[in-house]
């Protein structure tokens, strides 16, 4: 089974919770015009997380270390692939297949018994992102990071390598790079790698600069056009960005083993739409790919109908009517989908369908794209029966009215407008496809200079209709005859003009000239004809696929409607209005010459993941109607600073004393350009001067940052603390239990085994008032409350706990399980669950103080029970998950408690309970809280093994015995 381990490694990885050199990025901007996505970010999210992970977490790096440390690191990330469930044999080996490559690495790696271990090739990540999601932008911004890691000695300092494998992917790159140069403080040098030499001597360094160069022509020998990696070896001392850069490579091995050596001292950052190497899957660190883009409605619907293109297959006998009615069909669908947008204009809603032909053949005699072009032009001619488009239309409706499902979305499906469809003529294909009232014959549009593309339009109308872009056109239109040719001296070609608003351009041809480095929203339709099954077709597909995807609604908003509409960002009025209107645009139909090999294509990607969600059960008998609260919170109408006695920002004295002395010697506009604050910030900084032991704490730590610590002392003077605005009833707050992921080939044994604990009380009560001895009614009932589980010799218990929300409960015995997630793993969760089963076996238990009372575990990545603090660390406001939240009533006393089982060991739990204190305490006393009658309290507690080893400040919010806790909130009076 192949997954993503490096994503499932940095998953629990809290963002938030690194030190502040790592997670003090600005992810959102980018430029004026463009701000990242919330995907994107969290892409780089990922990639920052590993490299904490491999540079700080696994082993810190240390500036200036010996080259020996980050071959130690290897070996302990390597580790940590397997305790995460590598299992498979990625060592090279001597032999006669790979002898060339295996002496060319000997050069570079020590050999280990014969072999060369993987563990070598460990330091890289992969980003599997669909085509259409901006990879480009991530790139940049990742090598923005890359540069102020180096800045801040996070990481080594290694120069950066951009490769890809064509030149107008480059062009594309440096015009990204423009454009973020225009918006941001870092810019980027660019230099093409055969420049590295004169760059490295020269007097300025090279910390700006990144180098560019076709991947396609680096290899281990100089020749005309390629050169010779070891020519800018550097040492292995490269970050190195690779965009799509397996492409074109016929030594793809050995390609891929030159670009780990370059960057076997640095690290090496692989970016694709279609990975299909079990290397690069596994050091996947964020998957974004085409599934995962529709699902999250940045693309269309994908629908694959059975209309199969099989009337232009090669050595099979078609008739010319066969393959007119297939060319029909997607004028059909496509005027269907024109019409749609024609109700839409007037609101300045979505795209113009396009049509997208894409071939195998071009040129040949008898090729793909003139077989359809003379189809094409017959029915511009008007050369169609009616038989033959009546047949078209039904066969084409018989499908389209069954509901065809969606590739991507479980159970989504195409629903047409019966109405709609039938009234489709003739007459509407001329509109909305030949921009024409009646037929004609077709005549050629040619740029004057222009190779590569050709428009047409019937004579009978002033627009072109179709576009091809191929290789040749001039070689293509010798196979045809008695066109006119008309030459235009336009500025602008057909194909760059194809997104503006006023292009007539309905349908595109071609074969692979275009299928990269293109951006549209208008394909609503995708014809292959005799595209095969091949790796390069597979990939072929996945990226014209990912072409034809992409959507914006609106302007600059690319997100399906309905998920618009849900984050708020349109109007209900608006929504409510067109959203009938809204199916066949936001809809990809794709035809093909074998539908079942293209919808095999398409779901490998989606059964790469292997990943299973299984939902847990509310105690519905536990629960009962019972009143389960929770506090909700509000932004305060004040900033942080302003409260009487705020928290304190936490810098050493030296620094301080620098920062005094470098603000007050610089004018206040100088201060507001260079970091991009306000006047009344700056006015807070100078006056906090003056009153040092209210705003600062001096025996904190050292930033060794000028730039970065005044950034992050006006980032403290804009933080908006959150207060208690209300309690309310827990509705789907937590929701962690129905989102337990399970990355196993086969889930149902362990579904099994779930369903019998959640039977529990059911066959609890039958035991119970059977005839059987207490004895054997006691074995019983221990073995139907827990069940264990056993997947790579890690197991979990499956149990069924009193009182719980949920059941049943999952608990680890492995806090390195790799092959669920969201269950109980920690090894002090774990304990305290342990703890608390044999407590409330105890005949004294406390809970029995209580009316009632429930309990329930809290995940901190799904669910929104929390408490708000302020965090020093990352100078910001940060929710604080306690592990647990108890709920116990006695007479008309409500008790909310918290409790959290860490340990002192987590420093940052002094905060924690500030932000606590803060929300739900006043002068030393518990705040009460009325509720329908009710006096509602919040407590918080931390576990540790010995209460008697902490400081006083805190030793009241800690405990080691769960019946003092209980004793201490049932005797509670206010």
């Amino acid at each position: 089974m192949v997954r993503l381990i490096l994503q499932n490694m940095v998953k629990d990885i809290n963002f938030s919770h690194l030190p502040s050199n790592w997670n003090s990025f600005d992810l959102e901007s980018f430029s004026k015009e463009k701000k990242l996505w919330s995907f994107q970010q969290k892409a780089l999210e990922n990639a920052i997380k590993a490299l904490w992970l491999y540079y700080e977490d696994i082993k810190d790096y240390s500036d200036g270390e010996d080259l020996s440390q980050n071959k130690e690191r290897k070996r302990l990330l390597f580790e940590r692939y397997k305790n995460n469930g590598l299992e498979e044999d990625f060592d090279i080996k001597d032999g006669r297949t790979n002898k060339r490559i295996y002496e060319l690495l000997k050069d570079y790696y020590q050999e280990e018994n014969g072999k060369i271990p993987y563990w070598n090739f460990i330091n890289r990540m992969s980003f599997w992102m669909a085509t259409g999601s901006g990879k480009t932008l991530v790139i940049i911004k990742l090598i923005h990071i890359l540069m102020e890691l180096m800045e801040r000695k996070e990481i080594p300092e290694c120069d950066i390598l951009f490769l890809s494998h064509r030149d107008d992917l480059i062009s594309q790159f440096k015009k990204h790079v423009e454009e973020a140069n225009r918006s941001n403080n870092i810019k980027i040098e660019l230099r093409e790698l055969k420049e590295y030499e004169d760059i490295k001597r020269s007097l300025f360094g090279t910390k700006s600069v990144v180098f560019y160069y076709r991947s396609d022509l680096i290899g281990d020998e100089q020749r005309e056009k390629i050169i010779d990696f070891r020519n800018y070896d550097n040492g292995g001392r490269w970050y190195i960005v690779l965009d799509e850069a397996h492409k074109g490579d016929k030594e793809e091995s050995k390609s891929q083993h030159i670009y780990s050596i370059l960057s076997r001292n640095g690290f090496l950052f692989n970016f694709s739409a279609t990975f299909t190497d079990i290397r690069d899957i596994i050091t996947t660190v964020f998957e974004f790919n085409l599934g995962s883009f529709i699902q999250e409605g940045y693309g269309k619907h994908i629908s694959i109908l059975k209309q199969e293109v099989r009337a232009f297959k090669e050595k099979e006998d078609y008739n010319e009517d066969e393959k007119q009615k297939i060319v029909l069909k997607a004028l059909i669908i496509l005027t269907y989908t024109k019409k749609f947008y024609e109700k839409l204009k007037p609101l300045n809603l979505y795209h113009n369908p396009l049509l997208l032909v894409l071939v195998n053949s071009v040129n040949t005699e008898d090729s793909d794209l003139k077989l359809f072009f003379r189809e094409l032009e017959r029915i511009g001619r008007g050369e169609i029966s009616d038989d033959v488009f009546h047949q078209a239309k039904t066969e084409l409706w018989n499908e389209i009215k069954e509901e065809p499902e969606f590739i991507y979305e479980d159970g989504e499906k195409f629903k047409a407008s019966e109405n709609d469809f039938n009234s489709i003529t003739k007459d509407d294909i001329l509109k909305y496809v030949y921009n024409a009232e009646s037929f004609g014959e077709i005549e050629v549009l040619r740029r004057k200079g222009e190779k590569k593309e050709l428009a047409f339009k019937l004579k009978t109308s002033d627009k072109p209709f179709a576009l091809i872009k191929i290789g040749d056109t001039l070689e293509w239109l010798k196979g045809f005859s008695g066109y006119e040719v008309q030459e235009s001296f336009q500025d602008e070609s057909y194909f760059e003009s194809l997104n503006r608003d006023d292009s007539s351009i309905n349908i595109l041809m071609g074969s692979r000239a275009f299928y990269e480095g293109w951006d549209s929203n208008r394909p609503n339709v995708i014809l292959f004809i005799n595209i095969g099954v091949g790796v390069d077709a597979k990939k072929f597909v996945l990226q014209s696929i990912g072409r034809g995807v992409r959507i914006e609604p609106m302007k600059n908003k690319r997100r399906r409607l309905l998920f618009l509409y849900n984050s708020g960002e349109i109007d209900e009025d608006l929504f409510n209005k067109v959203k009938d209107n809204i199916l066949p645009l936001e809809t990809l139909f794709i035809f093909g010459t074998n539908r079942n090999a293209l919808e095999t294509v398409i779901k490998e990607l989606k059964s790469e993941k292997k990943e299973a969600s299984i939902s847990l059960y509310k105690n519905e008998d536990a629960i009962n109607g019972k009143l389960l609260l929770i506090p909700k919170y509000k932004k305060a109408g004040y900033l942080l600073v302003e409260k009487r006695e705020p928290p304190k920002f936490e810098i050493s004295k030296e620094e301080l004393d620098l920062v005094k002395k470098y603000v007050n010697s610089i004018d206040d506009r100088i201060l507001l350009m260079l970091y991009n604050t306000e006047p009344k910030k700056i006015k807070f900084l100078k006056e906090s001067f003056n009153y040092e032991e209210k705003y600062y704490k001096k025996n904190g730590r050292e930033y060794k940052n000028p730039d970065l610590l005044i950034q992050r002392i006006f980032d403290y003077f804009s933080v908006i603390p959150e207060e208690v605005d209300k309690l309310k009833e827990l509705e789907d707050e937590i929701r962690h239990f129905k989102n337990i992921k399970v990355y196993l080939e086969d889930i149902e044994n362990l579904k099994d085994k779930i369903e019998k604990v959640k039977n529990y009380e059911s066959e609890k009560k039958q035991i119970e008032e059977s005839n059987l001895s207490d004895e054997l009614k006691r074995k019983l009932l221990r073995s139907l409350n827990k069940e264990d589980f056993e997947h790579g010799g890690k197991r979990i218990n499956i149990k069924y706990i009193l009182n719980h929300y949920y059941i049943p409960v999952i608990l680890s015995e492995d806090e390195k399980i790799d092959y669920i997630k969201h269950i109980i793993k920690t090894k002090s969760e774990v304990d305290f669950i342990n703890e608390l089963e044999k407590y409330l076996d105890r005949e004294d238990n406390k809970f029995k103080n209580f009316d009632w009372w429930l309990f329930s575990k809290i995940d901190e990545s799904l669910d929104e029970v929390y408490i708000p603090y302020y965090d020093p660390n990352t100078n910001s406001r940060r929710n604080f998950y306690p592990d647990f939240i108890f709920w116990l009533k006695k007479s008309n006393n409500y008790f909310i408690v918290f409790i959290d089982p860490k340990g002192t060991k987590h420093t940052d739990y002094e905060h924690k309970v500030d932000g606590y204190k803060k929300l739900f305490e006043e002068n030393g006393k518990k705040k009460v809280f009325n509720y329908n009658g009710l006096s509602v309290s919040v407590w918080l507690f931390l576990k540790t093994d010995d209460v008697n080893r902490l400081s006083e400040g805190y030793r009241e919010y800690w405990f080691d015995d769960m019946g003092k806790v209980l004793e201490k909130v049932s005797s509670w009076q206010y």
